[in-house]
């Protein structure tokens, strides 16, 4: 039997609430949008339904605009991959804000790929006072 092809379709992509990490549940959506105000904890990103692809290897990449490390030299953009749990799977990618907010403005770019196809591309811009 021939094996069927992943279906995936971006969910909702903004604002959430409520986000706890060990959790199985998602994030709970607020906001429709690609400009987040810089507040601290804001929660960001995006939700993504997978179909057909339980066991393969998801790729996601977080590009920020320049966060620093301890020492004052740009991080890399956060990325790795997880496996699809299951046939039917929502998948959240975001992240959050916390001090100092100076070096989190500017674009976030959040990519998701499945079997070497890019199958979400987000970029938000994250400002500080209202433009």
């Amino acid at each position: 039997m021939a094996k069927r092809k992943p279906e995936t379709r971006v969910r909702s992509y903004g604002i959430y609430r409520n986000w706890d990490p060990g959790s199985k549940a998602l994030p709970q959506f607020e906001e429709l949008t690609t400009r987040v105000k810089a507040v601290i904890d804001v929660e960001f990103g995006l939700i993504v339904n997978i179909k057909n692809a339980k066991n393969a290897e998801l790729f996601y990449c977080i590009d920020h605009p320049g966060i620093l490390d301890d020492t004052g030299r740009r991080r890399p953009p956060f990325d790795g991959s997880v496996y699809v749990k299951t046939n039917d799977w929502d998948f959240y990618l975001g992240d959050t804000i916390w001090e100092p907010i100076a070096d989190k403005l500017g674009d976030w770019r959040m990519t998701l790929e499945l079997d070497g196809n890019l199958i979400a591309d987000q970029t938000f811009h994250i400002f500080e006072k209202d433009c």
